[in-house]
């Protein structure tokens, strides 16, 4: 099945940028959903942004909303996270995962089968 392997990560100043990268083993178009969740230590994975590339499908959570945005190069079998102003409340470890299609966008964890290993982004008080 696809690996993932996220990076990008890194500390940012509170209304700073950061570029998450998720680099998957194989291209990813027609098989699979793929989602940014992210988890803070003694919370639940929360979903972020999800996406299917063969319906050019968009799901954002509310929190992320004008902020976050997806893209995709399909040269290189890479999802992006753009996350733009961020804020201390999107301190968390970012995880990039894959749902086998069929697929949903919606944001529930337990639909996503494969994960990354995480980067972790922190946005100091």
């Amino acid at each position: 099945q696809v690996q993932l392997q996220e990076s990008g990560g890194g500390s940012v100043q509170s209304g700073g940028s950061l570029t998450l990268s998720c680099a998957a083993s194989e291209d990813t178009r027609s098989t699979y959903c793929m989602a940014w969740f992210r988890q803070v230590p003694g919370k639940e994975r929360e979903g972020v942004a999800a996406i299917s590339i063969i319906y050019d499908i968009t799901n954002y959570a509310d929190s992320v909303k004008g902020r976050f945005t997806l893209s995709r190069d399909n040269t290189q079998n890479t999802l992006y996270l753009r996350m733009v102003n961020l804020q201390p409340e999107d301190t968390a470890m970012y995880y990039c995962a894959a749902q086998s299609a069929p697929c949903t966008v919606g944001l529930d964890r337990s639909r996503f089968n494969i994960w990354g290993q995480g980067t972790q982004v922190t946005v100091p008080h």
